[in-house]
């Protein structure tokens, strides 16, 4: 009887480790991974520095989403507005600061400037008519990327 107790509640402590190490996000759209301060000076500004910056969105459901309308906005009001485009069920579409031709994985803000404050910050995902769907913030840390979730 002991020894059955012992392995049911090892079991319980295991499972509700696996749980608390779970994604916030157990669906829908969220954000992923951050780059917000790229390797190397960002003088002199190129567009190949402004694209080393990025963050990622997932789509963490079973159906294609439909994203013309939502915003990604910075705290300090930077704002990228996603036009026609559809993120495909389960997919993860990057969001990189600069110019350039967007596919079904990359999009761009089609901006010279940098998008992320290499220090401290953080995003707001809305979708249209203002629903907030996610945030992430961060701070330096030496590496200059973060995962938000």
């Amino acid at each position: 009887m002991f020894t059955g107790t012992v392995v049911c509640t090892a079991v319980l402590i295991v499972s509700q480790a696996a749980t608390a190490g779970a994604a916030v996000h157990q669906g829908g759209l969220h954000f992923g991974a951050l780059l917000f301060d790229g390797p190397g000076a960002d003088l002199p500004r190129t567009n190949s520095k402004l694209n080393a910056e990025y963050v990622d969105l997932h789509n963490n459901t079973g159906q294609a989403l439909h994203l013309r309308g939502y915003t990604v906005k910075t705290a300090a009001g930077a704002l990228y507005t996603f036009p026609a485009f559809t993120l495909a069920a389960w997919k993860t579409v990057r969001l990189k600061s600069g110019q350039g031709s967007s596919t079904a994985a990359t999009v761009f803000r089609q901006k010279d400037t940098f998008w992320f404050n290499n220090s401290s910050g953080a995003l707001t995902l809305t979708a249209p008519g203002r629903a907030k769907k996610d945030t992430c913030a961060w701070k330096a840390n030496g590496r200059g990327y973060t995962t938000c979730h």
